[in-house]
This record gives structure tokens, C-alpha cells and sequence, in this order.
């Protein structure tokens, strides 16, 4: 099985949604790397449908993003 497929649908999946509603996939990408503070407020614009298993490209945005953060606050 190779990859190419899973990856291109997750970037469709990626792209649709920032196309869509480009606030809400900035902020629910941004929470998930704990670059937003965990709020009520800011948990009720989180999109759950990114989450999905499938959605590889959401999964190591978030990853890579989280290691800059540890990065650069030295842990």
C-alpha cells in the first residue's frame, strides 16, 4: 500500500477546511500544539473533525509545531 494516496486525501482534507473556515482550522491546529492557552471559549471553536486518524498532514503540523514550542521554551 503506498502512502501517496493517504497523504494527498489529507491534504485535500487540510486545504477544504482552511479554505472553508480558515479561523477555526488556524485555531483548532494551535490549540492541539499548546500554543493557545486551554479555555472554554477557545475549546468551543475547536474543530473535532480534524482529529480524524486519517488526517496524517493535521497530525504532524501538530507535532512539528509542538517541538518548536518545547524548543523555544528550553525543555
Amino acid at each position: 500500500m503506498s502512502l501517496m494516496p493517504q497523504m494527498t486525501r489529507s491534504l485535500v482534507m487540510v486545504v477544504t477546511l482552511l479554505v472553508a473556515r480558515p479561523a477555526l482550522t488556524i485555531t483548532t491546529l494551535l490549540h492541539y500544539s499548546d500554543f493557545l492557552p486551554r479555555h472554554l471559549n477557545l475549546e468551543r471553536s475547536v474543530q473535532r473533525e480534524l482529529l480524524n486518524r486519517e488526517n496524517y498532514l493535521f497530525h504532524f503540523l501538530v507535532n512539528v509545531l509542538r517541538c518548536f514550542r518545547y524548543i523555544r521554551m528550553g525543555t
